[in-house]
């Protein structure tokens, strides 16, 4: 299986569609995504709240090499396990407004898997934006840790 993320972003739309599958079963990569131990872990973040359920919010604090912290929150919409989390993404100090992303988790086989990630951004602008950062390279390097430290837990 090849084990890339893939992102797309179509010309003149405000989304990124991201799609990634994984050598586990569904229920172990969604638990991925809401055991704080587990999220710590492969996105190398603090989880300081977590609230997995509708209208619950979330937030991580990334400390970078420098000793400098970085705050990421938001509100999850919807949220039915094993399935799909709705959510909004907002990084805190940062002239990027708030995302919309929506994570869809569908089961391919007994032991693989895959992530359907769609984020709507305020403007196209804002969009490519953050495309120039080295967002799909994190991406991709965050998904081999997931894909990693998960499979110690089969």
């Amino acid at each position: 299986m090849e084990r890339k993320t893939k992102i797309e972003a179509e010309e003149s739309k405000q989304e990124i569609i991201i799609t990634r599958e994984f050598d586990l079963p569904l229920e172990l990569l969604f638990k991925a995504y809401v055991e704080p131990e587990i999220l710590e872990q492969w996105m190398g973040t603090k989880v300081l709240k977590l609230e997995n359920k509708p209208h619950g919010g979330w937030h991580f604090v990334t400390t970078d090499p420098m000793g400098n912290q970085h705050g990421f929150n938001g509100v999850i919409h919807e949220f039915l396990p094993n399935q799909k989390i709705t959510r909004t993404f907002e990084m805190e100090n940062s002239s990027f407004p708030v995302q919309l992303e929506f994570l869809e988790f569908e089961s391919l086989t007994e032991g693989t898997s895959r992530l359907n990630m769609q984020i709507v951004f305020k403007s196209v602008e804002d969009r490519d934006n953050l495309l120039k950062l080295p967002f799909a390279q994190g991406l991709n390097m965050a998904h081999n840790r997931l894909q990693e430290i998960v499979s110690r837990i089969k």
